[in-house]
């Protein structure tokens, strides 16, 4: 018999919001996930509307995560959900996560993971304690040419690593845009929904988690500044941040969204001894290799000389783009064959979303103190090989 797609629910996500439909069209796009129940509005009418507008069932749109947990458990197990995507805003990841992994549901979650270090280290637990998969929506790593940049710096094509730099560069904060009704600034610049950090959990988690991800280094300590340029604005708007890593390399990290004009300019440069590549989220079908000795290369997306991992994760012939939404799918279609216990590329998890947060919370600390370096934490136990 042909195989049946998991069983998605997902909780937030409704009509207005933007990351709730980049969630469902990346789960749909191989087959592997099918959206079958939902709670996407604490707005009943809202909440109504996107049910119907996704075509489901109108008992299984259910008014909050608690109903859709209780509402699943009553269906026969060939019938309930598989997984929850949380697509919420920050403040409720933990609870919510918590619940479904209590639950017996495996958990897709939007980052930052949580609030606080502790939040995270709960959600941690609870993964731990339920045996689920727990996924993390860190985009940028699953492009693949993301992958094979990582391939070539862990076997050691550039040389032992000196220099790590990203940068992630926005412009659409620069006005006061969470003050004038724009939903999706206004709860991202709110410390009861977003957290500690404005921009800096918004996108320098992203930059923060691809720089240790491709480089293979942990960052041991950072010394930090953080700025709020617009006027009344609650959190920052712009990071700065200065990096140590293991092994003595050094890292620059950047990240605003209010370099007006900026459109979603994440860049990320990596160098040792032998050489250096770069790679650019608005280009990402492109890595580029510099090298001492020989002519510079340019690898692209679907060409030869790639590792025949990332090869794999291509759909469509070279010269043909791929971009956000693949690379978000390749999260959904990982997620989904460990959830089968089938071999899956490595996706962004529990590990990362502990790393991130302690380095929010040591930018914060390092950007309100006088000391010029703060440790940022290691995770051993949940440290990988």
């Amino acid at each position: 018999m042909p195989r049946q797609p998991l069983r998605l629910g997902m909780v937030g996500g409704g009509e207005g919001a933007f990351i709730g439909a980049v969630h469902r069209r990346a789960a749909a796009l191989d087959g592997d996930w099918r959206l079958a129940a939902g709670s996407f509005s604490s707005d009943a009418g809202r909440n109504t509307r996107t049910g119907d507008a996704l075509g489901l069932d109108a008992r299984r749109v259910y008014p909050t995560l608690d109903a859709m947990i209780a509402g699943e458990h009553a269906l026969p197990a060939a019938e309930r959900i598989d997984a929850i995507a949380i697509v919420t805003p920050n403040y409720l990841h933990a609870p919510m996560a918590i619940a479904a992994l209590e639950a017996g549901f495996h958990v897709m979650c939007e980052k930052p993971m949580a609030m606080t270090v502790a939040e995270a280290e709960a959600i941690a637990a609870a993964v731990s304690a339920s045996g689920r998969q727990f996924a993390l929506a860190f985009t940028y790593a699953a492009y693949p040419l993301i992958e094979e940049a990582r391939l070539r710096v862990s076997r050691g094509d550039l040389g032992p690593i000196r220099l790590v730099q990203v940068e992630y560069l926005q412009g659409w904060l620069s006005q006061a845009i969470d003050r004038e009704g724009n939903r999706q600034a206004e709860w991202r610049t709110d410390p009861a929904r977003a957290g500690a950090g404005g921009c800096l959990g918004d996108i320098g988690t992203h930059a923060f988690q691809l720089a240790e991800h491709v480089s293979g280094l942990r960052a041991d300590t950072l010394c930090a500044d953080l700025a709020t340029h617009v006027a009344g604005r609650r959190l920052d708007d712009d990071v700065s941040a200065l990096l140590r890593f293991e092994g003595g390399a050094r890292g620059v990290l950047k990240v605003t969204q209010v370099a007006a004009g900026e459109e979603n300019g994440l860049r990320l440069r990596i160098h040792g001894a032998q050489g250096g590549l770069e790679w650019s989220q608005m280009e990402p079908n492109t890595l580029t290799l510099r090298w001492l000795d020989r002519p510079t290369e340019q690898v692209r997306a679907g060409g030869p000389s790639l590792d025949p991992s990332v090869a794999a994760q291509f759909r469509t012939p070279s010269g043909h783009p791929e971009g956000y939404i693949e690379a978000f799918a390749n999260i959904y279609r990982g997620l989904a064959a460990a959830v089968r216990g089938e071999k899956h590329p490595r996706f962004p998890d529990i590990a990362d979303g502990l790393r991130t947060m302690r380095f929010v919370e040591a930018v914060v600390a390092n950007a309100a103190s006088d000391s010029k370096w703060h440790a940022i934490d290691r995770d051993k136990e949940h440290r990988r090989d």
